[in-house]
């Protein structure tokens, strides 16, 4: 197996794809002057304010005269705002973005960042997301997967070792069931309102199905939406809806945060959650208690996959192409990956940082687990595939659960689309 980048188990490295925060309309653009303006989707919460400040402390130390303007845009409306202002040529000089689709889809209006990062370079992990023909995008700022995380305690009550949970997907329905004889509880947690849902499911359990040569050709952009292991991904998401894997409901059950809350209830014992931010080892650990909270691979479904840690670069910040000062944003862009900047983001959101310097020895056993496994990670299948595609797939799966579609008709318009994108 390919080893993406050396790490210590005293090391980690986005942000969720969830966020909130104060709305602003696409006529909040780019500072002249001497003001930067930013957009994102986080700056306005909370756990994130120490991660601003530090930014901004470093940016200002190398810039004392230049201010800067952080907007947070609700995360529902963000690529849509945003898109209104790509299209006027007008907005933010500096904008965050999720890794994959959301940023190669709008790399015409992004500045090419790799001559003003070359000192980043090997701090920082994940840079493969916000990468376009050759050309980076983005500077990474966190990293973000899609562990299957399940309840220890829950494990335990119902007499399972929960140490050992189950290495092929035969045992892990026998271990569900068990589980929830005992104690009640559902196998998954799950919500699929925003159609979020299937995204995670596709790359938190298709490293079980398919075959390593198989997972690297769908990385490459050499994708058979026909093939016996992708068609079986999508018929064992309607498989575990139809035998009652899941929560009540997951149509409509919001992932961000019913989805998360149903699994801190002890409701459910497993769920395909984030690395980062919400949804995550920490968000699960405050209420579960760190030492219940367990990191499992992908079950084995098919014999010839080889389960990995499926994770990519999270989120990262760009800078748009009418900045007026392209050296003095970027400079921005190195402020906010900056190692004082990142440490401030984990310790206090759970960010599992991009900066592979921080130590995160402390974290507790989830998070060792996750850092155990990202040396022989791969990226996460749903990052490969572009927004629009993405979009229609979030459709295409609440058919499916709701019996409007079959498995065939959405592989057949999936394909169609990814051929056309």
């Amino acid at each position: 197996m390919k080893r993406r980048a050396l790490w210590s188990t005293a090391l980690i490295a986005p942000l969720a794809l969830y966020g909130c925060g104060s709305a602003a309309g696409p006529d909040s653009g780019g500072g002249g002057g001497d003001t930067l303006v930013v957009w994102d989707w986080k700056s306005g919460d909370e756990t994130a304010k120490s991660y601003i400040e530090q930014a901004k402390a470093d940016f200002a130390e190398k810039h004392p005269g230049v201010e800067v303007e952080f907007v947070a845009q609700p995360f529902d409306q963000y690529y849509n705002l945003l898109g209104t202002a790509i299209q006027s040529g007008e907005g933010p000089d500096v904008m965050l973005f999720n890794g994959g689709g959301q940023l190669r889809d709008r790399t015409d209006a992004l500045l090419p960042l790799e001559d003003y990062l070359v000192e980043d370079m090997e701090r920082l992990a994940g840079w493969e997301a916000f990468t376009a023909d050759g050309h980076v995008y983005a500077a990474p700022v966190t990293l973000q997967g899609h562990p299957i995380y399940y309840n220890k305690a829950l494990y335990e009550q119902a007499g399972l070792d929960p140490e050992a949970p189950a290495a092929t997907w035969d045992a892990f329905l026998a271990n569900c069931e068990q589980i929830t004889e005992a104690t009640g509880a559902d196998c998954f947690a799950m919500g699929n309102k925003e159609g979020i849902g299937i995204q995670f499911f596709l790359s938190g359990i298709g490293p079980g199905v398919l075959a390593p040569a198989e997972y690297d050709a769908w990385i490459a952009g050499e994708r058979d939406w026909t093939s016996p292991g992708v068609r079986r991904i999508f018929e064992l998401w309607v498989e575990a809806e139809q035998a009652g894997l899941n929560n009540d409901g997951v149509n409509s059950t919001a992932m961000f945060n019913d989805e998360f809350a149903i699994f801190d209830a002890g409701e459910a014992a497993h769920v395909i959650g984030l690395m980062s931010d919400v949804g995550h080892w920490k968000d699960f650990g405050e209420f579960l208690g760190a030492e219940n909270v367990g990191v499992m691979p992908a079950p084995l479904v098919n014999p010839g996959a080889a389960p990995s840690l499926p994770y990519d670069g999270g989120i990262g910040y760009g800078v748009a192409e009418w900045t007026e000062d392209p050296e003095l944003a970027a400079d921005l862009v190195r402020s906010l990956s900056s190692t004082k900047a990142l440490e401030a983001f984990y310790a206090d959101a759970g960010a599992i940082a991009a900066d592979t310097t921080i130590d995160a020895s402390g974290a507790g056993p989830a998070t060792a687990a996750i850092v155990a496994e990202l040396p022989t990670g791969k990226p996460a299948l749903h990052v490969a595939l572009s927004a629009e595609t993405l979009e229609l797939m979030g459709r295409l799966s609440q058919q499916l659960l709701s019996g409007s579609v079959t498995v065939d008709d959405a592989l057949g318009q999936l394909a169609a689309s990814d051929q056309a994108g």
